[in-house]
């Protein structure tokens, strides 16, 4: 099984406040339990998307965060190919999604039927053949 971050996951481990992103942890931990050897995957899109906020605020401590994450070598990358972007096209035209929406869900896609996608956004449920797993949403503020 491989599992595809969307940029939002990384962001809700990586940078979520303590209690929410250790209740994405424990979604995490669920998945490697029902998954041994469960693989991590990654598209560049969501690179640069985890890059820009710590990026904009020069935030060195969070962009380093987000590198070491992006540095480990057991990482699957999954490129924009011109089938990726061809797919893309066809799910945006069909379920409606964003063009950066679009392209995570074809690059999940690209990885086969033993994926899941972990992505903050329930609309990515609209794709076809697309395993989604909708990550733990915060509180609302009380």
């Amino acid at each position: 099984m491989i599992v595809f971050f969307d940029a939002s996951a990384l962001i809700y481990v990586l940078e979520g406040q303590p209690s929410f992103a250790e209740r994405v942890r424990a979604q995490l931990a669920a998945l490697e339990q029902a998954h041994p050897g469960l693989q991590a995957a990654i598209s560049r899109l969501s690179w640069l998307e985890c890059r820009v906020g710590p990026m904009k605020a020069n935030d060195a401590a969070t962009l380093a965060l987000f590198d070491a994450f992006f540095a480990r070598p057991d990482l699957v990358w999954v490129e924009l190919s011109r089938e990726v972007v061809e797919l893309a096209a066809a799910i945006r035209v069909r379920h409606g999604l964003l063009t950066p929406d679009a392209l995570q869900a074809a690059c999940c896609l690209q990885l086969g039927p033993r994926h899941v996608l972990l992505t903050g956004d329930a609309a990515f449920r609209r794709v076809a053949g697309l395993n989604v797993t909708v990550l733990a949403q915060r509180a609302p503020p009380q």
